[in-house]
């Protein structure tokens, strides 16, 4: 049970982390241009989707999606909330500084871009047949197939 929320705790300080290091970008490299500030909120974005992309597919081949859909979903909560609260604090503005449109804004585009990731990875997976469901009817069907065994009277 504990490796399940390490990794949980892991995925959610990754997703948090590419967060802080997009603020920090934005904060000291480009602070008044507002061009360039979405454009590095959109590669948060698409890094935030990738790395859910690669966690469904290593995940997804190992375990049911009845298990690890909901740790995903976990740590997708938890950067969230760190993102949206904390994350503006580290690089010195109020989180609903913006006003209630920005801060719900940020909430629907995080959640489109982690959904969107990690339907990409699962769909991926599925589609070359490696995740977990298919490789248990391989296996089902390799065994049906197989001659049963002989028995020997003597």
């Amino acid at each position: 049970m504990g490796q399940r929320w390490r990794a949980v705790g892991v995925l959610a300080i990754a997703l948090f982390a590419v967060n802080v290091v997009a603020r920090l970008v934005i904060r000291f490299g480009f602070d008044g241009d507002d061009t360039v500030a979405d454009r590095v909120s959109l590669g948060m974005f698409v890094v935030i989707g990738l790395i859910l992309a690669g966690v469904a597919f290593v995940w997804g081949g190992r375990r049911p999606l009845a298990q690890w859909a909901g740790e995903v979903a976990s740590a997708v909560g938890i950067a969230l909330g760190l993102t949206v609260l904390v994350g503006p604090l580290l690089v010195g503005n109020n989180p609903f500084a913006g006003g209630g449109g920005t801060f719900f804004a940020q909430i629907g585009l995080y959640l489109v871009a982690s959904t969107a990731g990690t339907l990409l990875g699962y769909l991926l997976l599925t589609t070359l047949g490696r995740d977990y469901r298919s490789r248990s009817l391989q296996r089902y069907a390799e065994t049906a197939v197989a001659k049963p065994r002989r028995i020997v009277r003597r």
